[in-house]
C-alpha cells in the first residue's frame, strides 16, 4: 500500500467515524420540531412574525357607511351643507335607515328647514312608532312651527317612552316656559335636576321660576 493510499484509508476512518458520531447525537435538525410552523399562516425565513411584516387590511367600509363617516366629520366642523350632501345621499341608498334619518333631521333643524325635518321624523315615527328621540325631535320642530298643541303630544309620548332620559323632560319644559306655563314648566325642570343634575341649565331655571 502506498504512502497517498493509506492517507486515503486514514481520511475515510476519519469521515465514518465524525459521520456516525453527528447521527446518533440527534444534533441535527428534526422535520417538524426545529422547523414546525406554530400558526397556519407563520413562515420560516424573514417573514415568521406577521403581524410585525403584514398588516392587517381594514374592513371595507359600505358606501352608506362611508357616506355616514363624511357627514359625521362635516357635523365635527358644523358644516351643514356638506353634511346634508352626505346624508342625503345615503339616503337614497337606504330610505328607511333610522339612524341616517334622525341624523338628517337634526342637520335640517340647524339649516331651519323645519317642515322638511318634520316629513323626517314623520317618516321615522311610520318605520317605528316607538322612537323616542323621533317624538321629542318632532315636538320641537312642530313647537318652533307654532303647532303646539300637536307638539305637546309629542313630549309626552317621548316621556312616555323613556320615563328616565332627563332631556326629554327638558325639552318638554322648554315648549312649556316658552308657552308660559310656568308652574308646569318648573315641575319639569325639577324632575330634570332630579335624573341628571349635570344639565345645569334646569337647575337655573328652577331657581328662576321658584
Amino acid at each position: 500500500m502506498s504512502i497517498f493510499q493509506f492517507l486515503l484509508f486514514i481520511i475515510s476512518i476519519i469521515v465514518f467515524v465524525l459521520f456516525f458520531k453527528q447521527l446518533f447525537s440527534g444534533a441535527f435538525p428534526k422535520r417538524g420540531v426545529d422547523f414546525e410552523a406554530n400558526r397556519d399562516n407563520e413562515q420560516i425565513g424573514g417573514i415568521t412574525e406577521m403581524d410585525k411584516v403584514f398588516s392587517v387590511p381594514a374592513p371595507k367600509l359600505s358606501r352608506v357607511q362611508q357616506l355616514i363617516q363624511m357627514a359625521d366629520n362635516a357635523l365635527e366642523k358644523q358644516d351643514f351643507i356638506e353634511a346634508d350632501k352626505a346624508l342625503s345621499s345615503a339616503l337614497i341608498l337606504e330610505k328607511d335607515n333610522i339612524e341616517l334619518l334622525l341624523k338628517y333631521g337634526f342637520v335640517l333643524i340647524n339649516m331651519n328647514r323645519l317642515n322638511e325635518a318634520k316629513d323626517i321624523y314623520t317618516q321615522i315615527l311610520s318605520i317605528n312608532p316607538n322612537e323616542d328621540i323621533a317624538h321629542v325631535s318632532l315636538a320641537n320642530v312642530l313647537h318652533k312651527l307654532n303647532q303646539d298643541d300637536l307638539a305637546i303630544e309629542h313630549h309626552k309620548k317621548a316621556i312616555e317612552l323613556d320615563p328616565e332620559f332627563a332631556p326629554h323632560y327638558f325639552n318638554y319644559a322648554n315648549t312649556l316656559y316658552d308657552l308660559k306655563r310656568m308652574d308646569e314648566a318648573l315641575l319639569n325642570y325639577k324632575r330634570v335636576v332630579q335624573l341628571d343634575p349635570s344639565i345645569e341649565e334646569s337647575s337655573r331655571m328652577v331657581k328662576e321660576l321658584s
